[in-house]
């Protein structure tokens, strides 16, 4: 098992990456990185090697945004642009304009919200958001698929 300095010098920024597409909010994202990070420490005995790192750090990003959100409820709109993006797909999609984009995926419902951003901005296979998600993998999927068609819908109405 590598050293908690290695796993978070490998997995930070897509942790945070994670974060601030669920947040849009830098300072939030890495606060939330941290304790994602912090809770890995004190939980590593339970990490059971059954998904892969990343999954598991995930789940505890998205178990850590829950708890901040209870005591810091959510009511501002979009209001900053992810950093970097981490796939040919959702690159291709930046080709739209990244502002347009995040709009439309802004409104999006929930679940299918939360696929497209663990897919195009975390990077994220099928397999890894269908884990983090207590989903299937084919449900993760078809989400993205469906989400990815509403999505361009929305795009080309608008253009």
């Amino acid at each position: 098992m590598p050293s908690m300095d290695e796993i978070y010098r490998e997995h930070s920024k897509t942790i945070y990456r994670y974060l601030l597409s669920l947040t849009h909010d830098a300072d939030v994202a890495e606060e939330l990185t941290q304790e994602t990070f912090y809770q890995a420490v004190k939980s590593i005995d339970r990490y059971d090697k059954s998904c892969k790192m990343t999954t598991w750090l995930c789940a505890i990003a998205k178990n850590s945004l829950a708890v901040y959100r209870r005591k810091h409820p959510v009511t501002d709109e979009l209001s900053e642009l992810p950093g970097t993006v981490a796939s040919a797909e959702s690159e291709t999609l930046n080709a739209l304009g990244q502002v347009e984009l995040l709009r439309a995926l802004h409104a999006l419902a929930g679940d299918t919200r939360e696929v497209l951003y663990l897919r195009l901005l975390g990077g994220l296979s099928f397999r890894e958001i269908g884990d983090i998600l207590s989903r299937t993998e084919n449900w993760a999927r078809v989400t993205y698929y469906r989400g990815r068609e509403k999505l361009k819908g929305e795009l080309d109405s608008d253009g």
